[in-house]
């Protein structure tokens, strides 16, 4: 019987704990900086602002803790995610290879994916890598290095549609699911069926999957997914009625944030709810979230089209002649389509004893049609990433840390 209350007091604390967010604090913050704020102050819901911000707290014994602000933060508030799905995916992937338990596969194995349903297509080299084929561990690079969208799209067809979701709900990130692929239209009754693949090494068949098909829907409880008063059709045509992204991937700012944590900081999380990944899988992770497109031999990127801070939202703005901070590190997921800019990052400076994580979510679409390519990233969205991203880091500068 105590151990029975016990539980229920840890589960009741835990409660009350989550319920403490305090959501002042980054609002105080930005009224401070009305020149760069007071737009997006003035009109939150206008430009469907989020934004979680958490304080690491180390600690001598037990690791470190965790302190978290808010700012606008509903979990229930629909935002297009875009591109930042594509970190569960390259998670996803790397756990299900060690799950599998094959003998010669791995992230570096030769993967052959073939196509037998309408509109999937096949793939057997990538002339971006090193040795000129495709395998989960150049996707990933590619992925976390310019989010690249067929690298995205060839791991959720290896992880499967169920199975991506259940590993979303294993990990209690319930206000998030992953329909689609992206960027090929690929919605509905396409999206539940997924490409046949085999692996190779060696020159050797290791594994082989056949197409899966995946016949559930993902229902979640969401707000604002009829939005805009029109938008372009796959001709090209207008129509005259709300945008509908009821059947579109979903990924809450609490959710990519959890998922960031986990990843950056497993051993606070018990055993069991810990990402089944390997050392190496973590270092290839932290390597290519971290690294500038501009640092990359295979792939290689044009500068021109690519440049330095090109993935990093958060704090550059993506602006192309952006000083780099030679003190900061930034490990990251960003998204953008839609009107929307997302970003979900890890900050770590040595220099200065700072680390922490920041998530927001920043939207504008003055003329109210979507799939146009008529959004003010420029003059809404880039800018208020770049300045959420300095004026939380700047104020990390000055807090005082305990303990490096």
């Amino acid at each position: 019987m105590n151990k029975i209350i016990s539980t229920l007091f840890m589960l009741i604390s835990s409660t009350v704990m989550a319920q403490k967010t305090d959501t002042i604090f980054i609002k105080t913050l930005m009224q401070q900086h009305p020149d760069l704020f007071s737009g997006i102050l003035n009109h939150p819901q206008k430009n469907q602002i989020q934004v979680l911000y958490t304080q690491v707290i180390k600690k001598k014994e037990n690791g470190p803790k965790f302190k978290t602000y808010s700012y606008n933060l509903d979990n229930h508030r629909y935002f297009y995610p875009a591109s930042t799905v594509k970190l569960a995916a390259v998670i996803f992937a790397l756990e299900k290879i060690n799950e599998l338990k094959i003998n010669g596969l791995t992230a570096k194995s030769i993967m052959i994916t073939d196509s037998v349903w309408k509109g999937q297509t096949r793939v057997d080299k990538d002339i971006s890598s090193e040795n000129g084929l495709p395998s989960i561990e150049h996707y990933i690079k590619k992925i976390l290095l310019t989010s690249d969208n067929d690298a995205f799209n060839r791991l959720f067809e290896f992880i499967g549609r169920a199975e991506i979701n259940k590993k979303l709900n294993k990990y209690g990130l319930n206000d998030s699911r992953i329909l689609n692929r992206l960027a090929i239209g690929h919605s509905g009754e396409s999206a539940k069926h997924t490409n046949p693949v085999k692996f190779y090494t060696a020159n050797k068949l290791v594994y082989q999957q056949e197409a899966q098909y995946d016949p559930k829907e993902y229902p979640l409880e969401l707000t604002n997914t009829i939005m805009g008063k029109g938008y372009l059709d796959s001709a090209e045509k207008l129509v005259s009625k709300p945008f509908n992204l009821s059947n579109k991937n979903a990924f809450s700012i609490s959710d990519q944030q959890s998922m960031m944590i986990r990843l950056i900081y497993p051993k606070s999380f018990p055993l069991a709810q810990r990402f089944q990944l390997t050392p190496e899988d973590y270092q290839l992770i932290y390597k290519y979230m971290s690294k500038l497109p501009t640092e990359s031999d295979y792939p290689s990127y044009n500068p021109r089209e690519f440049w330095p801070t090109y993935a990093k939202m958060l704090y550059y703005g993506k602006e192309k002649n952006a000083v780099l901070n030679p003190d900061l590190k930034i490990f990251n997921k960003y998204g953008d389509s839609y009107g929307f800019i997302i970003d979900n990052a890890y900050f770590k400076d040595d220099k200065n004893n700072i680390e922490f994580f920041l998530t927001a979510v920043v939207q504008s679409n003055e003329d109210g049609i979507y799939n146009d390519g008529i959004y003010e990233y420029e003059t809404v969205c880039y800018p208020f990433m770049k300045n959420i991203g300095k004026l939380i880091y700047n104020y990390e500068l000055q807090r005082k840390h305990k303990n490096k």
